[in-house]
């Protein structure tokens, strides 16, 4: 074991549950149990993997107590009738053959099941609803907020006493399943919106009976299900609470100080641990990456040291902790166990990489969430970086070629996968890039996002420790591929770029995207030569000379303090690299303006991280204008048509088109048509930006049996 992560790879325990570690895959829900909520071979396979990944302990989401009542996505996954035991059985033994526990997260949606509202299910609550602001929906495009509404407005079922006890009976009785199924152990979903936090948070309980009110009324459901499920399983059997620390966002909502005064009811109520999270206002779509899908590092570990400190039972955190911080909170006393999600998701053999001593190799989490928007548009979960999350069920149908000659052409994200993976099937490699440095558009792209560096560092890292032949400033021929003689080639070459055809767009100051990129790498071209003075000139000289514009961190500091732009900026271009760049230029002091032609900003970003982006650039005072048209470019501004028929004139020292971008299989078809067998990878194919590169290149080696296309 590495000694860097000696107290998070120690064992932990829960009650009478003893683990190998302290690391928990976290509950989440992710659409892969089959359509009548049993668990089938795709679950199965996607826990199977979490436990050969060497995590202490698997958890099953949103598994639904009173299913199809009560279910938030589908494909959710049951344990409301003794029919779903086969399955969970399943399960539990696939997880325990690899040394792992497993528990089920037993669960109820409450206000929040609006997939069981899609079905004529009423929503249950402790009371009626509030009215909530619409702005959550104006985020998702035209396409998305189909699949996220479905039909009509819900019922709404608020609760007798019958209905109270009714629910408590049936946690009481899926933990009974749970127990009868092989489970080790199960936590009771007590966060998020759902039912039993909707009781316990004065923001949704108005109730005036001995339900609600005060702290004690509120927190009497809670302590019921307790209750029914030590009635059930007996006082041994490990179970333990998920509960809100604080509701972000609210004027009234649990607060920690609740949280604390309910930790210490559910420990005498017998709980075996309290995980800790948070909720937020969800009329606030920001927030839906700030609370129980953390943006923010370590969000809620503050409030999971507080109630540490409060009680004796273990205590469970989460929210965007890395591993070597977790072991030192851990060391610290700041909580017990760590609960993962994304970054478990992107490489499940992290536990076993931390083991091992070689946390260099885990495939990085990018906090894109593509996982968690996949799930908002009901479709199973997907990982941007993990083309096999969802269908390890399939892997054992890879066809990757062994053994054979394999030259790849592009080493930006797409090449790069493919070469490492080809060379991990036992392929000899030779990767040739035009560049003088690898990663392509990830490079740029790593300078408006930092995440995107760790995958681009992970990248660089996998390739020098592979066997394969990396040939920079080397531009691929026909000659020179009949020199290595391949037994096949993959052409990963990426998008080409052309300027549209906007009245004005040839004038000096105008900057596509290739000279942009090229601008802030250091590298140089005819167009940049014409475009640029002799100052700007030297200054990216001298950066290329010294390194700095090698490494996107050492650029993204020096962007600070001087660039080569002018203060007022206009975007043309309102999609996921429009967004990303007008955020990296509003942060560096410049006067941003995002001009987009389609009705929607924000195509390419995944709803929730769109969710995020876009109130952020607009408190960065970012202009943001779709749905426009005669666009025009004139010597110091930009002119329009904004989508209220309003003529609109922005003023403008830089212009910089961030559209155009398409994809090319010229060249590729110019190789097969001199006689090499050609696959394909990347953004050639069609722009799919990075997780269209990364699905991509797996797809090239191992084929559509295994990665199907999205």
């Amino acid at each position: 074991m590495g000694a860097a992560y000696s107290k998070l790879m120690s064992p932990g325990r829960i009650g009478r549950l003893e683990l190998r570690n302290r690391i928990i895959v976290t509950s989440m829900g992710v659409c892969l149990a089959e359509d009548d909520g049993s668990a089938g071979d795709r679950i199965v396979a996607y826990h199977e993997e979490q436990a050969r990944g060497g995590a202490g302990l698997v958890l099953m989401g949103v598994t639904g107590v009173a299913w199809p009542v009560g279910a938030v996505i589908p494909n959710q996954l049951a344990i409301s009738d003794d029919r779903f035991l086969p399955g969970l059985r399943r399960v539990a033994k696939a997880v325990h053959a690899h040394g792992a526990k497993i528990a089920a997260q037993l669960h109820h949606g409450g206000l929040v099941a609006g997939y069981a509202a899609l079905d004529g299910h009423p929503l249950w609550a402790p009371s009626p609803p509030k009215a909530t602001s619409a702005e959550f929906v104006a985020y998702f495009l035209r396409e998305e907020l189909a699949a996220f509404a479905g039909g009509s407005m819900p019922r709404v079922n608020v609760l007798e006493k019958s209905n109270i006890a009714l629910v408590a009976s049936q946690f009481g009785a899926a933990a009974r399943r749970a127990r009868e199924a092989g489970f080790d152990g199960c936590e009771v979903h007590g966060g998020h919106g759902y039912l039993i936090s909707s009781f316990l948070s004065p923001s949704s309980n108005t109730r005036t009976d001995e339900y609600g009110g005060s702290l004690e009324n509120r927190a009497r459901f809670m302590l019921e299900v307790v209750a029914a499920i030590r009635a059930a399983v007996g006082a041994d059997f490990p179970l333990w609470m998920k509960l809100d620390s604080a509701e972000h966002g609210k004027a009234v909502g649990t607060t920690l100080e609740d949280a604390l005064a309910v930790a210490g009811m559910l420990e005498r109520a017998g709980v075996d641990a309290i995980t800790v999270t948070s909720y937020h206002d969800t009329a606030q779509p920001k927030l839906h990456s700030g609370s129980n899908i953390p943006h923010q590092p370590e969000l809620n570990i503050p409030n999971a040291s507080a109630i540490k400190a409060r009680v004796r039972i273990p205590v469970i955190a989460s929210g965007r902790v890395e591993p070597e911080r977790a072991d030192a909170l851990i060391a610290a006393g700041a909580f017990d166990l760590l609960a993962m999600g994304r970054k478990l998701l992107a490489d499940p053999q992290l536990p076993n990489k931390l083991a091992a001593g070689k946390p260099e190799e885990i495939r990085p989490c990018i906090y894109c969430y593509t996982c968690v928007s996949n799930i908002y548009l009901r479709k199973p979960t997907r990982c941007a970086v993990n083309p096999a999350l969802g269908f390890d069920h399939l892997q054992t149908r890879a066809a990757a070629p062994k053994g054979k000659r394999f030259v790849v052409i592009g080493a930006g994200p797409a090449g790069m996968e493919a070469a490492r993976r080809l060379d991990a099937e036992g392929n000899r490699v030779v990767l040739l890039e035009r560049s003088d440095r690898l990663g392509g558009t990830l490079r740029f792209a790593s300078l408006s996002y930092e995440a995107n560096e760790r995958l681009l560092a992970w990248l660089e890292r996998e390739l020098a420790r592979s066997r394969v032949e990396v040939r920079l400033r080397t531009e691929a021929t026909p000659e020179l591929l009949r020199t290595l003689a391949p037994d096949e080639v993959v052409v990963a070459t990426g998008a080409v770029r052309a300027l549209p055809p906007i009245p004005g767009a040839e004038q000096d100051h105008v900057l596509s995207g290739d000279d942009l990129r090229a601008l802030m790498l250091g590298e140089s071209s005819d167009a940049l030569k014409r475009k640029t003075g002799l100052a700007t000139r030297l200054a990216t000289r001298v950066g290329a000379a010294t390194g700095v514009t090698a490494s996107p961190e050492l650029v993204r500091r020096a962007t600070r303090q001087w660039m080569p732009l002018g203060k007022r900026i206009a975007i043309l271009g309102g999609e996921l690299v429009g967004l990303e760049l007008a955020e990296f230029l509003a942060e560096r002091g410049r006067s941003v303006t995002v001009i987009e032609e389609s009705a929607q900003l924000g195509r390419w970003l995944s709803v929730v991280l769109r969710m995020r982006l876009i109130p952020e650039l607009r408190e960065h005072g970012v202009a943001l204008f779709a749905g426009t048209k005669d666009l025009r470019i004139a010597a110091d501004a930009v002119s329009f048509t904004a989508s209220d028929g309003a003529a609109q004139r922005v003023a403008a020292d830089h212009v910089i088109v961030a559209q155009g971008a398409r994809g090319d299989s010229s060249f590729a078809a110019s190789l097969r048509a001199a006689g090499f067998v050609v696959r394909e990878a990347g953004d050639c194919t069609g722009v799919g930006y990075l997780e269209g590169a990364m699905r991509g290149a797996a797809r090239a080696v191992l084929g559509t049996a295994a990665v199907p296309p999205l």
